[in-house]
């Protein structure tokens, strides 16, 4: 026997926060809409969650889709229910937030979007829905967890020097920290494994290259360690 809900039901869509570093600057990939509603305003990439998959699969479905953007740190974040988020009826999202290096994703625009591309989180344009409320949530979350997990690695290529690890978490928690201080701390913690190579093509004296060793970090996490910057 056949049982059918008697009452209305919400739609439920996906939208990413996908972050990006440059040498400068925290990066949020966005698309430009192709349809109403919001037509031509930048978003998330993001949609709705189809029958047969589930909330993380439609997450990465939508960001292949829609820009590109395959095999990436990806996480749930919030869920977002205000009753009048979506113009077109009754939509509750689960935002997600993801993690991209920026040279190993060749971005583009699907054929229901006109356009994608990376963009300052501190000069985003005006958001489409209630993205611009994600985004915040999103870059808070990413604030406090990049201080007890190593997830600000996801965004450094394999091999890096001090110098760009600092700059990340400086951009990231938005504060000078102090280089002496830093890397001795950060050393002391016997994760970042010291490699053969050098800074390439750099006009300053070329820095050592480092890894992070994330199977040690496994272990020890096993163990009961913390990672504190």
């Amino acid at each position: 026997m056949t049982h059918a809900y008697e009452y209305p039901r919400a739609a439920l869509a996906v939208d990413c926060v996908v972050f990006g570093l440059d040498e400068a600057d925290l990066k949020v990939l966005l698309i430009q809409r192709k349809l109403p509603p919001y037509q031509h305003a930048w978003a998330l990439p993001g949609g709705f969650v189809r029958l047969d998959e589930t909330l993380d699969e439609a997450a990465q479905r939508e960001l292949r889709e829609e820009a590109g953007v395959d095999d990436v740190y990806l996480e749930q974040l919030y869920t977002f229910s205000a009753l009048s988020r979506d113009p077109r009826e009754r939509v509750i999202t689960v935002a997600y937030y993801a993690l991209a290096k920026l040279s190993d994703h060749r971005i583009r625009s699907a054929t229901d979007t006109l356009g994608v591309g990376w963009f300052a989180l501190d000069d985003l344009p005006k958001l489409a829905f209630d993205h611009e409320q994600i985004v915040i949530r999103a870059h808070e979350r990413l604030r406090g967890k990049v201080r007890y997990a190593p997830v600000g690695f996801e965004l450094l290529p394999p091999r890096f020097s001090l110098t760009q690890l600092q700059r990340l978490y400086e951009i990231i928690l938005g504060t000078e920290l102090d280089k002496r201080n830093f890397r001795k701390k950060i050393l002391s913690m016997d994760l970042l494994v010291e490699t053969d190579e050098v800074e390439q093509g750099v006009r300053h004296r070329a820095a050592r290259l480092y890894r992070f060793d994330r199977r040690k970090y496994e272990r020890l996490l096993k163990q009961g360690f913390e990672l504190s910057i």
